[in-house]
């Protein structure tokens, strides 16, 4: 007998009707000789319209008070389950993150898991239970309720997964799988049958929104094997672990987006020690992540460099600059929107050359300028003008066959089979 995380996203216990497909499908799983602990997401829109009317009330609520109000959604959705897997003839237990042992750090929103005690859960299951646990929620140390933040709920799973011993953690969302892109943008997008945690971690991070790139950090430092699937047909989904078994060619194995991109240029900058970690310092204590950074070369002492950071922080980095003028003087600050970072990412380019070159061919062929380049041993990412993105994905996917028809990029042009 196995012991299986499944974890439902909102989309999947959205209605009445969807929660018993679901409880259905738990049911089925329970009765093919699994053990099941069961992780769920607050139903479709809930956590939107909760923060919507918290808006209509207080422009900046307490957060404290904003998870109180958050975590409600996945209650609903788990007592709910809960009564739909009764109805079934199955016995299920609810709980909420701290009555499953879920203990964060004391930050509201944003909260990180910090241990696991699964007692309850490991008990429930020992009385051929199956408990049903509300995800994105804990409590800290001081008793505070929290949340994760969004994508909180498959860290609860993963993290859950991992705590109980877990063999496998199913997450289920409305897509069959991990994708080589988007299926709305390249419909013969091709669905991967595996990818390594490194690679999935590095999509999730560069846009790819199947999975949250903490719960995929938690996977690769657990070791906990996941699969991503769909809750509305019986797909076998994305197997997520370790090492995969590349497909022979394969270089690239997906290509993702980021359309909360801008770009940050401090110009004149005095160079000298200390500088790049008196700005980046003062970003990071203001709570602004930084992505790429581009420092040009020195001409009369001074030097200019660019970084980007998310839409919603540019405002707040620009302010911080200002502040630190005193300290790191400069000429002028610079901001520009309308951009996105379209990224490849593949194992495979540890051995393969000319991957990046092939990249930037196929993006001048579009007659879009690059504006910013970061790479890794397993991505190469390219900050561009929003406006041509769609054909540039389009482009890519071709030319490092991804295409359903196609054959992966081998050093040179896809080749057709």
């Amino acid at each position: 007998m196995s012991l299986v995380v499944m974890k439902f996203g909102g989309s999947s216990v959205g209605s009445v009707e969807r929660m018993k497909k679901v409880a259905e499908r738990i049911v089925k799983t329970r009765r093919s000789g699994h053990q099941c602990v069961v992780v769920v997401s607050a139903m479709g829109d809930t956590t939107d319209d909760l923060i919507d009317m918290s808006s209509q009330l207080n422009g900046k609520p307490p957060a404290r008070e904003m998870d109180m109000l958050l975590a409600n959604g996945e209650q609903i959705s788990m007592s709910l389950l809960a009564m739909a897997i009764h109805a079934l003839g199955e016995d299920a237990m609810s709980f909420t993150g701290w009555q499953a042992g879920i203990t964060t750090e004391p930050a509201h929103g944003r909260a990180r898991i910090v241990k696991i005690e699964p007692s309850r859960i490991t008990a429930a299951l020992e009385e051929g239970k199956i408990p049903i646990v509300a995800g994105f929620q804990g409590i800290s140390e001081d008793g505070e309720v929290t949340t994760l933040g969004r994508g909180g709920s498959d860290t609860t799973a993963v993290a859950l997964a991992a705590a109980i011993g877990a063999d496998l953690c199913e997450i289920y969302t409305d897509v069959d799988g991990v994708y080589s892109t988007d299926p709305r943008i390249v419909p013969n997008a091709r669905k991967l049958d595996q990818i390594s945690y490194d690679e999935m971690l590095e999509l999730a991070h560069l846009g790819a929104a199947v999975l949250h790139p903490r719960a995929v950090e938690y996977a690769k430092l657990y070791n906990v094997t996941l699969v991503v699937r769909s809750s509305f047909t019986d797909s076998e989904g994305t197997l997520v672990k370790e090492e995969t078994s590349l497909e022979q060619g394969i270089v690239v194995s997906g290509i993702a987006a980021d359309k909360n991109v801008a770009r940050i240029s401090i110009l004149g900058v005095e160079d000298r020690p200390g500088i790049l970690a008196g700005v980046f310092t003062a970003l990071a204590e203001a709570g602004v992540n930084v992505d790429i950074i581009v420092q040009s070369g020195v001409q009369n002492g001074k030097a200019d460099f660019s970084f980007t950071v998310g839409k919603q922080d540019v405002e707040t980095a620009i302010r911080v600059i200002e502040n630190i003028r005193n300290e790191v003087p400069y000429d002028e600050t610079t901001s520009e929107t309308g951009l996105v970072k379209v990224s490849i990412v593949g194992a495979g380019m540890v051995s393969n050359p000319g991957v990046a070159a092939r990249m930037f061919d196929v993006i001048s062929q579009q007659g879009v300028n690059i504006k910013m380049v970061s790479t890794s041993e397993i991505k190469v990412s390219c900050v561009i003008d929003d406006n041509k993105l769609n054909e540039i994905i389009q482009a890519l996917h071709t030319a490092f066959g991804l295409d359903a028809k196609e054959r992966a990029f081998v050093g040179g042009p896809a080749v057709r089979r």
